[in-house]
């Protein structure tokens, strides 16, 4: 599988925007880590789960292992940002 390999932020965020499903799991991995921005984990799994819907294989396993650690909270107010991304892109 090929994967975006952009340095910034910005760029990832931006090639996101098109629904990229290598892009969303970029941006996880970003969120995930903390890499130039701060670690969050709701937003890490948010697109996660955007890339999982696009059919990133990667977003999934990143996304199960990352739950293991939130609280069902944190989890369902992941969903919810996903859900409001879905609505306006």
């Amino acid at each position: 599988m090929a994967r975006l390999d952009l340095g910034s932020y910005g760029l990832v965020e931006s090639a996101a925007e098109g629904g990229a499903p290598d892009a969303l799991f970029q941006l996880g991995l970003i969120y995930c880590a903390g890499r130039d921005v701060d670690l969050d984990l709701v937003q890490a799994h948010k697109w996660f789960n955007l890339a999982a819907l696009r059919g990133n294989e990667d977003a999934r396993r990143y996304r199960l292992e990352i739950s293991r650690e939130m609280s069902k909270k944190d989890i369902a107010s992941a969903q919810k940002l996903a859900r409001e991304w879905i609505a306006t892109h």
